[in-house]
């Protein structure tokens, strides 16, 4: 059963949102069991947002609905022809009850340009920011409160003309959904394990690597795959030209002997949230930071003659984890001094510091979705 609620008044971003209440909702009992041991990406709360788009009417008809099946024909051009990109980001909730979010300006932004590179239609930042408050608005009680858990928000939009031509579709949906996630490194963060593949490439130049698509994700599927079987937990990629890219779903970071951080630039590459606000306080701290073009050689180089003392990968879901080693088919380098990691981990405690309200927000970065 689903309840009906009147229509709300216009929203801060100029739509009139419509709140369908899901009448099957989860009980308090069922969700705490839930919140009690979420994993990550396994349950999902009670209400979606969904929005619509068409070439003649932009973006109408904002509701909030009760999770569930969504309705496609068979012939909906995300199906045939992959139009579709999403975003990933977490609501925290501080200790007074509130709930807040992560640079979701940042996150808005990032979907633009994702939208712009695979012919879809820009949401509005302001649009974006709204979709948040509103699932928070029906299922806050689905923010865990727990020491490093969060609600992951998973925004996304895809094609949904039913249409074979190869052509921007004319018809477009907009979701978000959240699910509640435990901490991501329950027993304390060890140093991951880097598996280098060479057969594979994530993307190629003037392809979609910086947009935030769900097809380089499935093209990592293989190699990460690959890399389970090497002993290792994540997959790193090259350019064609040798040059360090990223991790399947994580941006990575050297560390050199005099503190400074180094990170590969290239148009191909995602532009990472969680790296940026990561650089951003390793400069506060006084590191240099340097983005450019990183060859593997440079890293075997620099590991060897101790000018490269470590490494580390950062993204949403585990923020920032140690390198312990990079494997290739005929190499393997070691990270094992002290230093490095302890700077990843004196870095990923400054972040997550903030993002739980423990410490200052001295660059403005939340946006409070409950009130």
């Amino acid at each position: 059963m689903t309840i009906n609620l009147p229509l709300q008044a216009p929203s801060a971003a100029g739509l009139i949102w419509q709140v369908i209440r899901n009448g099957e909702a989860k009980t308090p009992a069922e969700r705490e069991a839930v919140l009690a041991d979420p994993g990550f990406g396994n349950h999902f709360t009670d209400h979606m947002v969904d929005i619509c788009w068409s070439e003649k009417g932009g973006w109408h008809r904002p509701r909030v609905t009760p999770y569930g099946p969504i309705s496609l024909d068979p012939a909906a051009a995300v199906l045939h022809y992959a139009q579709e990109i999403f975003e990933g980001m977490k609501a925290y909730r501080h200790a007074d009850g509130s709930i807040h979010t992560f640079r979701p300006y940042d996150n808005a932004a990032r979907m633009q340009r994702s939208a712009r590179r695979m012919a879809l239609p820009e949401l509005p930042s302001e649009i974006f920011i709204e979709s948040l408050k509103q699932i928070i608005a029906v299922d806050a009680d689905w923010v865990p409160s727990a020491p490093e858990t969060s609600l992951y928000l998973r925004p996304f939009m895809f094609a949904k003309e039913a249409f074979l031509g190869v052509r921007p579709a004319k018809k477009v949906a907009y979701y978000v959904i959240a699910s509640p996630a435990g901490a991501y490194f329950p027993g304390g963060v060890e140093p991951v394990n880097i598996w280098l593949s060479t057969d594979y490439a994530r993307a190629g130049k003037g392809g979609t690597g910086a947009a935030k698509t769900g097809g380089n994700y499935a093209s990592s599927l293989l190699p990460q795959a690959e890399a389970y079987e090497k002993g290792c937990q994540q997959v790193a990629f090259l350019d064609d030209a040798g040059n360090l890219e990223e991790l399947g779903g994580m941006n990575i970071v050297l560390v050199k002997r005099d503190g400074t951080l180094v990170t590969p630039e290239s148009p191909s590459i995602l532009e990472g949230i969680t790296r940026d606000s990561i650089l951003q306080l390793a400069t506060d701290r006084g590191h240099a930071v340097e983005r450019r073009a990183i060859s593997l050689s440079e890293w075997r180089d620099g590991a060897e003659s101790g000018e490269i003392v470590g490494a580390f990968a950062c993204g949403t879901a585990a923020v920032v984890v140690p390198i312990g080693r990079l494997l290739g088919t005929d190499f393997e380098i070691v990270h094992t001094g002290a230093g490095a990691s302890e700077l990843a981990l004196a870095l990923r405690q400054e972040l997550t510091d903030i993002q739980y309200g423990r410490a200052e927000d001295r660059h403005g970065w939340l946006t409070r979705l409950d009130a």
